[in-house]
């Protein structure tokens, strides 16, 4: 069976993106293939190393990579999704073969304030509805046929 292509689309591919292409390839790696880019690669962030090893995943190794890239390449995908703000969704290259793109509007952990505890509780929370989303994404088009 071939996998289903899912790229992950946000800024700086260092919180959100980074989280839900580790998301979709652990819970659904056999039908699904996911990758994660952003249109302005910094680092990860570190606060979301963080609350990902507090649930069994290690990024601390991940590096961020460029969206502009993967277009260039000619990478194909079935599913491009950003997870950054409607503005910056908007600035994501349509890639060729897209059978579809959604938008999923997550909170950027990169703009929490107050004191690291509390970054960390409002990422803890970013992370979870990443999943909440990534378990009815694959409810939904786990049984797509090619």
């Amino acid at each position: 069976m071939r996998k289903l292509r899912v790229l992950f689309v946000c800024v700086h591919n260092s919180a959100r993106s980074q989280m839900a292409e580790a998301f979709l390839n652990h819970l659904a790696g056999e039908e699904f293939e996911a990758e994660s880019a952003g249109m302005e690669p910094t680092t990860i962030n570190p606060i979301v190393i963080e609350t990902m090893k507090e649930s069994g995943y290690d990024l601390s190794n991940n590096q961020t990579k460029s969206v502009a890239d993967f277009f260039r390449q000619g990478r194909i995908y079935n599913y491009v999704i950003s997870v950054c703000d409607m503005e910056n969704a908007e600035r994501c290259p349509t890639f060729p073969g897209l059978m579809k793109r959604l938008s999923w509007s997550f909170e950027d952990p990169a703009s929490f304030t107050g004191s690291d505890e509390e970054k960390l509780e409002q990422t803890r929370l970013v992370r979870d509805k990443i999943k909440e989303s990534l378990e009815s994404f694959i409810s939904t088009y786990s049984k797509t046929k090619f």
